[in-house]
């Protein structure tokens, strides 16, 4: 459920209508609802309210430092994969010890950021990157936590771009090398095993992949305990998919059900990753026809939002709903809803059914709440647009509008 309703045939954002948020604000503009962020955060947590178990949010789903700050009044850890991610979370006021570090690429100052403010742990990916981690934590006389992120080489049955646990993928250590992996690490006087990690892709819409992984891991941590190795973070990572379109995937009350009857008797705390499913349907894209145009083969209506501020469409050639801000009923008319920017891939969707539509009307792009802002780009020279949060009848505007002043403040002209 999200709080993007009709009301008397106009579309609202919780109380206040989207018309009017964009009167004032201008398009195009990314909206998110406060209801429904905190109700996908309290939706996920309740199945895991009787076991240990900490939720990291996803960080690079949506990284407004007003959200990160949200998220973590309610409880909420964070999952992080970069430098700025992690300066964002620290900003924010996120604990850092609920803080957990992904991604295939540390460098030597990330590594430092994370251990001077003494993070939950780093899941590493690659024997390289543990011996920088012990290198770097004996130059700053500490000891990393850290955790091996294991590959268990299964097919999460979603994109390819967004798949993460075969074999072929760059993440994670080899599920057949992980015992020797594990074994290495012990030898490192200035790291401290304290977890396993496993994220195998994302815009999951079945249980069986992630179950499977799930079995695969506590199999691993039994093994390790032969070796005296007791593991004290479970770390399954994110990727329950949500309804785009006429999707069906898992409740997180039947994810987390299903998890649980696996895991439920190991002593281990139970971290979870999630991004888009907290995040993706709380936000909505809103945009105004520039234009009607019309050739031979279709009928485009070209928007004011293009493929720098929403990028899935055109990188994944992802469906999202576009919705008229005015809901009519009776005649529609077949459109490809473009964007303004000079590339054939710049679209928003392809043969959508909308009421007849013309300069100066609003639409939305629904389920833009993650993976949408934080991929924008100033392609074309175009400022990134505003972030709003609405929270019953009143709207904040929690990031400005870029200036043309913002794209050019870093560069310097040279007069040679």
């Amino acid at each position: 459920m999200n709080y993007f309703q009709y009301k008397d045939n106009e579309l609202f954002a919780e109380d206040i209508s989207v018309r009017n948020i964009a009167k004032q604000v201008g398009t195009p503009c990314y909206l998110y609802s406060y209801k429904t962020i905190e109700r996908h955060f309290r939706v996920f947590q309740e199945p895991f309210k009787n076991v240990s178990h900490l939720v990291c949010y996803s960080v690079k789903a949506n990284s407004n430092l007003s959200l990160l700050r949200l998220l973590s009044s309610w409880g909420s850890g964070m999952d992080v994969v970069s430098l700025g991610e992690l300066k964002r979370a620290l900003k924010a006021g996120c604990d850092p010890k609920k803080t957990v570090f992904s991604g295939v690429g540390k460098s030597k100052e990330e590594i430092q950021l994370a251990l001077e403010n003494d993070i939950l742990m780093m899941n590493v990916e690659s024997r390289e990157e543990l011996d920088l981690i012990n290198v770097t934590a004996r130059e700053m006389n500490k000891k990393a936590p850290i955790a091996l992120r294991v590959n268990p080489d299964i097919d999460a049955k979603t994109h390819p771009h967004i798949t993460t646990g075969l074999r072929k993928n760059k993440f994670g250590i080899n599920f057949k090398d992980a015992y020797e992996e594990y074994r290495y690490a012990m030898t490192l006087l200035h790291v401290e095993i304290v977890g396993i990690d496993c994220h195998i892709g994302s815009q999951l819409t079945e249980l069986a992949p992630l179950l499977s992984a799930a079995k695969k891991i506590k199999e691993l941590v039994e093994a390790l305990k032969k070796y005296d190795l007791h593991i004290q973070y479970l770390d399954l990572g994110g990727g329950l998919g949500i309804p785009y379109n006429e999707e069906e995937p898992p409740h997180p009350a039947e994810y987390g059900k299903a998890i649980l009857d696996i895991l439920r008797d190991m002593d281990v705390t139970l971290v979870f990753e999630p991004g888009r499913v907290i995040m993706g349907n709380a936000g909505i894209l809103v945009t105004q026809v520039q234009f009607t145009k019309k050739t031979p083969d279709r009928e485009f209506l070209i928007v004011d939002a293009g493929m720098n501020d929403l990028i899935r469409p055109a990188l994944y050639n992802a469906y999202q709903k576009i919705l008229p801000i005015d809901q009519a009923n009776g005649k529609v008319k077949i459109y490809d809803v473009v964007g303004p920017i000079c590339e054939s891939g710049d679209f928003l969707g392809k043969e959508r059914e909308l009421p007849p539509l013309k300069r100066g009307d609003l639409v939305a792009v629904m389920s833009s709440g993650a993976y949408g802002f934080s991929m924008a780009s100033n392609y074309n020279s175009r400022p990134k647009v505003p972030e709003v949060l609405v929270r019953d009848d009143k709207f904040h505007i929690i990031r400005e509008r870029e200036t043309f002043e913002d794209l050019i403040r870093h560069e310097k002209m040279l007069n040679l």
